[in-house]
């Protein structure tokens, strides 16, 4: 591999492990990675575009190393954050934090050249749960019965309807962060409490589920056509919360203790169906396996975790995003259809 296949590492100054293991990985394929801390922007990272009847040339400066985007080959979309400008007044923070944004999107405009894992706008459709069940549901996956409203009585119906096993979430995340920001939104169940003073939904929209019973719940992550597959045990966690990513070391001892977990070929062909459809090179899954053995499509996360799968159970999941990086090469949408419908 030529030493200047620059690839693009797209996240923050808060990431590490993942980041630090693709790095390796891409430094193990001969290719050159160049860290780009969002959230360094524009305090510690300076990024120029020049534009004119001779091209278009963008460069990115951090630290001691620079880069134009005509040198990047790849890149990998890990995490996009806000900038850091707390030392502004409230009102010159917003306008620059406005303008710092409208940069960045000018630069990624300038990458479209590259091979992306994954393209911004097809992240920004899969994160859609709407839109993710739709495409579960075509595949052949089960999936919760679910509905969306900004109806309070809708909302009391359906609880009434399912006899108060009712789950609630968000149709896109508000934070990407695992170690559960002030922002990030969990499933939470419903209790009929919650439904007694429910005007606020007239403002904004939830999604509510029926709550799935649980055996195991699974992370599912999908790179290139690979999958690895953790699971975890919900009988040790379910008395505590309904979300496995809300437990801790200290409430829940036993959480963290994933387990390697085969998916019947039929829902790995499925699996591979779906992600071609939505025309990802990387998503992390989440399934519920029903007591009774059935695989429940709950969501997909276009930029989810698997760190800990890595950690826990030694998967090469950096070696797999580090080659998807360097190669284009993946399975076309008729012939992973030809092996679901085989």
């Amino acid at each position: 591999m030529n030493p200047q296949y620059i690839i693009l590492l797209i996240t923050h100054s808060g990431d590490y492990f993942t980041i630090d293991r693709v790095i390796q990985a891409i430094l193990n394929r001969g290719a050159q990675p160049f860290r780009l801390d969002t959230d360094k922007f524009p305090l510690e990272v300076q990024l120029s575009a020049h534009l004119s009847k001779f091209g278009n040339t963008h460069t990115l400066k951090y630290s001691d190393n620079s880069i134009t985007s005509q040198q990047v080959q790849a890149v990998w979309m890990r995490r996009i954050w806000r900038p850091k400008l707390n030392k502004l007044a409230p009102e010159f923070e917003a306008a620059c934090t406005r303008e710092s944004l409208a940069t960045l999107e000018g630069f990624w405009d300038s990458l479209k050249h590259a091979h992306w894992v994954d393209d911004l706008q097809k992240i920004n459709t899969a994160e859609n749960k709407l839109y993710q069940l739709r495409i579960a549901q075509e595949v052949g996956f089960t999936i919760p019965e679910t509905i969306v409203t900004n109806t309070p009585e809708q909302a009391q119906q359906f609880f009434h309807k399912l006899k108060g096993k009712m789950v609630a979430k968000l149709l896109t995340p508000l934070s990407y962060s695992m170690s559960g920001s002030s922002l990030f939104l969990y499933t939470s169940i419903v209790k009929e409490k919650d439904l007694l003073d429910a005007e606020s939904l007239r403002y904004c929209p939830m999604v509510f589920q029926e709550q799935i019973p649980k055996q195991r719940e699974l992370r599912v992550v999908y790179v290139n056509g690979k999958l690895f597959v953790g699971a975890l045990d919900a009988s040790k966690y379910e008395k505590m919360t309904v979300d496995w990513r809300r437990a801790t070391p200290n409430t829940c001892p036993d959480i963290c203790e994933w387990e390697p977990h085969n998916l019947p070929l039929e829902i790995s062909m499925r699996l591979n169906y779906f992600m071609t459809i939505i025309g990802l090179t990387f998503g992390a899954l989440d399934f519920i396996q029903t007591p009774s053995g059935e695989y429940v499509f709950l969501e997909i996360n276009p930029v989810g975790e698997w760190g800990m799968l890595e950690r826990d159970l030694n998967y090469p999941i950096s070696d797999a995003i580090a080659e998807a990086l360097v190669s284009t090469t993946s399975c076309s949408n008729s012939e992973i259809a030809n092996l679901v419908n085989a």
